[in-house]
C-alpha cells in the first residue's frame, strides 16, 4: 500500500477520522492506530506480522526482567537479558535477510576449493522494512538497560512501536522515546501544526511521483540496466540523476511519514538536512539518513569504543561501522562493498586531519574552498553510488568501464528528464526559509484553496506520472 495510493489516502483518511474521536481515552486511540497499521502492512503481506509480534514479545519479557534486576548500572543479569534479546533480533533479520547469501557465498567458496556442496535453497521472504524494526527493537531495549527511558509498557504497546504505520516499511528508525513513550499522554493537534503536516505530505507525495519516478523511469533504470549501450557523457547523467533520485524518494517517503505522525499527534525527528551541501563525508553522514547515521553511532559506534581508544581503534571502528551501515542496506556484498568504499574514504579523512594538516578540520573555509569541498564529496557519493544503484557488481563495473571510455552525446536523455532534473536541482537548492515561507502561505490560505490546491497537485501528478508507479528504493531494506 504505497502512500501515493488510493487505498492509502482512504485507511488515512478513516484512521484520522476516527482516531481523534476517541483521542481522549487510551486504549481506543491505540487501538485504532494498531488496526491501521495492521491493515496497511497486511495489503502486503499479513505473515511477516508474526515475526513483529516475536520482536515485541523478546522486548516485553526482557523490558520486564531489567527492571525486575534493577537499575544497577551493568550487573550481570541485565547484561545477560540484554545480550540475549540483541542476538534474538539480529537472530531474525539474519536468517530472514542474509542466510541466503551466507549459504550462495559458502557454495561459491566451497567450489573454488574444490568442495562439490551446493547450498540449499531456502525461499525465504524477506519482510518489508524488518530492517527498521529490527534496530528500533534493539534502539528499545538499549535505551530501557542504559537507563534512557522508562519501561513498564504493555505487550501491545510494543507491538504498536514496533508497527505504527507511517514509518514501518521505510522509516525513520523511531526512538522508543519519541513513540512509544508517548502513548500515554493525550495527543494535541493545533489548525496550525495539521496544516503544516498535510503540506508536508502532499511535498512529499509530489517529490516522489513528480521528480524521483520521472527521473528513475525516463533514465536511471534503462542505463544502469545495460550501461554499455549509453555514452560516457549520458552514463554520467544518469549518476547524477540517480544521486538526486534516491534524495528525493527518500526524503520523500520521509516527508509522509512525519507528516502523517504529526497528524496523529507523534511529531517524529527530521532524517535529511540538505545532504548534498556537505564539504566532507563526516558532514554528509550527519546531514543524511539521519536516524540510521545517529543510530549506527549511539548503538554499535560507541560501544565499539567510538574515539576513546587509540588512533588505531578509532579508524577500526569507524570502518566497522561503515561496512556493517552498508550491509544492512540489503543481502549483497556490493553493499558491503559500498560501506566500505566510504569507510576508507573517512579513515583516510581522519588521517589527514590526524597527521597531515590538524587544522584543516575546524577551519572555516571561503566560498571557493566550500564549493570545491561540496563538488569533491558530492562526486564521491555519486560514484559510490554506482555499487549502491547497480543489478550487481557486473554491472557496477560495466558502469564504471564506460564511463571511462569519455564517450560524448547525450541523446538518450530526454527532455523531460532534463527539466524534471533541472527543478528538483533547483528546489534542492532553495533556503529552508523558501520552504517555510510555502508553508505559512498553505496555512494562511482560505480551507477551500488549500484542498483546491491539494486536489491540483493531484491531478498534475497524474498527468505527468504517466508511467507504473515505482515503489520507494528503501522498501528493499
Amino acid at each position: 500500500m504505497l502512500f501515493h495510493s488510493v487505498q492509502f489516502m482512504a485507511l488515512f483518511a478513516v484512521t484520522f477520522a476516527v482516531y481523534w474521536q476517541v483521542h481522549r481515552w487510551k486504549a481506543p486511540r491505540l487501538l485504532v492506530l494498531f488496526v491501521a497499521s495492521f491493515l496497511f502492512y497486511a495489503a502486503w503481506s499479513p505473515a511477516p506480522v508474526l515475526l513483529f509480534a516475536w520482536y515485541a514479545l523478546v522486548n516485553w519479557i526482557g523490558g520486564k526482567l531489567l527492571i525486575r534486576f534493577g537499575e544497577q548500572e551493568r550487573t550481570t543479569a541485565r547484561k545477560w537479558v540484554l545480550g540475549l534479546c540483541v542476538a534474538s533480533h539480529l537472530g531474525v533479520l539474519a536468517t530472514f535477510k542474509y542466510l541466503n547469501l551466507f549459504l550462495a557465498t559458502g557454495g561459491t567458496l566451497a567450489q573454488k576449493v574444490g568442495l562439490d556442496w551446493a547450498p540449499p535453497k531456502l525461499g525465504l521472504l524477506l519482510p518489508i522494512g524488518l530492517s527498521f524494526v529490527a534496530f528500533q527493537a534493539i534502539a528499545y531495549m538499549v535505551d530501557l538497560y542504559r537507563g534512557d527511558l522508562e519501561g513498564g509498557h504493555s505487550y501491545f504497546e510494543h507491538l504498536l512501536y514496533l508497527l505504527f504505520f507511517p514509518h514501518v516499511v521505510a522509516g525513520p528508525i523511531v526512538r522508543a522515546k519519541y513513540l512509544i513513550g508517548r502513548f500515554h499522554q493525550v495527543p494535541e493537534l493545533t489548525p496550525e501544526a495539521g496544516a503544516r503536516a498535510l503540506f508536508r505530505m502532499a511535498t512529499g507525495i509530489a517529490k516522489k511521483l513528480l521528480i524521483a519516478d520521472v527521473i528513475s523511469t525516463g533514465l536511471v533504470d534503462r542505463v544502469f540496466e545495460n550501461p554499455g549501450l549509453y555514452t560516457s557523457a549520458e552514463c554520467a547523467v544518469a549518476t547524477v540523476a540517480y544521486t538526486f533520485q534516491i534524495y528525493f524518494d527518500f526524503s520523500a517517503y520521509s516527508d509522509v511519514a512525519i507528516g502523517a505522525a504529526t497528524l496523529f499527534g507523534f511529531p517524529l525527528p527530521e532524517n535529511f538536512n540538505k545532504p548534498y551541501h556537505a564539504q566532507n563525508l563526516f558532514q554528509f553522514w550527519n546531514r543524511w539518513h539521519l536516524s540510521l547515521s545517529t543510530w549506527l553511532r549511539d548503538y554499535l559506534y560507541i560501544p565499539l569504543g567510538g574515539n576513546r581508544g587509540s588512533n588505531a581503534k578509532t579508524l577500526r571502528n569507524l570502518m566497522i561501522v561503515m561496512v556493517l551501515g552498508g550491509l544492512w542496506h540489503g543481502a549483497d556484498w556490493r553493499f558491503a562493498l559500498w560501506g566500505g568504499i566510504h569507510g576508507t574514504f573517512l579513515v583516510l579523512l581522519r588521517c589527514y586531519w590526524w597527521y597531515v594538516n590538524p587544522e584543516a578540520e575546524k577551519a572555516k573555509k571561503g566560498l571557493v574552498g566550500a564549493a570545491i569541498g561540496i563538488l569533491v564529496t558530492f562526486t564521491c557519493v555519486a560514484l559510490t553510488r554506482i555499487f549502491f544503484r547497480a543489478p550487481d557488481i557486473q554491472h557496477a563495473f560495466a558502469m564504471f568501464q564506460q564511463l571511462s571510455h569519455f564517450t560524448w552525446g547525450l541523446a538518450n536523455v530526454s527532455r523531460m528528464v532534463w527539466i524534471t532534473l533541472g527543478v528538483g536541482i533547483s528546489l534542492y537548492a532553495l533556503p529552508k526559509s523558501a520552504y517555510e515561507w510555502s508553508v505559512q502561505t498553505f496555512n494562511r490560505a482560505p480551507v477551500l484553496a488549500r484542498a483546491a490546491a491539494l486536489v491540483a497537485l493531484g491531478l498534475v501528478a497524474r498527468q505527468i506520472a504517466g508511467f507504473e508507479v515505482q515503489p520507494y528504493i528503501y522498501f528493499q531494506f
